[in-house]
């Protein structure tokens, strides 16, 4: 299904086998604190949202937060709910619109400054001068910089790091593995809070990631596909 990203909710908590708010007896509790006074007001009106055995459902009121139930509301909005597991993110996305529509990203031309310091920063390895970087950005992020480090070299953007290896870091994780939108085979593993994305291109393994979480699985996927030789 096409979507297009709206927001992301990061869990603090675990989501496995959960179906909803509470469960079990914790439902008996929340009986107390129903809230029947709340309605819903969706386009200027009144509506009744129903489950899918036509029973009129409710906000849950409890310890001072409503709970509204989302999917419910996500249908009649057009916005599907989904979970991400690679960033562990709760998703809310338009069904209607492309998972990465053409105006949201961007061809990334570099300056001549910024192609100088990246060759230059490739040129610190022997036999890893070829330069790579992605073509390809969201609209909303924007290139940093190069910069060496002990095996290999990074490219900062400020939505995302790219980084271009001899090693794959990936060795000791659980991975999941994901067919790419070109045919590459590239893995999915999570090192620390941050998912990264790792694929073989030429001699070099490529890590892409979204330190602050703002980039989607599918748009850094995106991303990957567009690395290529610098020329």
């Amino acid at each position: 299904m096409k979507k297009t990203l709206l927001t992301a909710i990061v869990l603090g908590m675990t989501l496995s086998g959960a179906v909803g708010v509470y469960a079990g007896t914790k439902l008996e509790k929340i009986n107390a604190y129903l809230n029947h006074g709340i309605t819903f007001v969706v386009n200027g009106a009144d509506q009744s949202l129903t489950d899918s055995n036509g029973k009129k459902l409710v906000p849950i009121t409890y310890q001072n937060t409503t709970y509204l139930p989302v999917r419910v509301i996500s249908n009649l909005a057009g916005i599907n709910v989904g979970f991400d597991a690679a960033s562990q993110q709760i998703r809310l996305e338009t069904e209607q619109d492309s998972d990465n529509p053409a105006d949201k990203w961007t061809t990334i031309n570099y300056s001549e400054a910024q192609i100088k310091a990246i060759k230059e920063a490739y040129a610190k390895f022997e036999s890893f001068e070829t330069a790579y970087a992605p073509q390809q950005m969201a609209k909303h992020d924007s290139y940093v910089k190069a910069a060496a480090t002990g095996d290999g070299v990074n490219l900062i953007f400020k939505q995302m790091t790219v980084n271009v290896s001899p090693r794959d870091y990936s060795d000791g994780y659980k991975s999941k593995e994901v067919k790419l939108s070109n045919g590459v085979s590239a893995k999915w593993y999570t090192p620390s809070k941050t998912p990264f994305l790792g694929f073989q291109l030429d001699d070099r393994t490529v890590t892409l990631s979204s330190p602050d979480g703002s980039l989607s699985s599918s748009q850094i996927e995106q991303v990957a596909v567009s690395v290529a030789e610098l020329k």
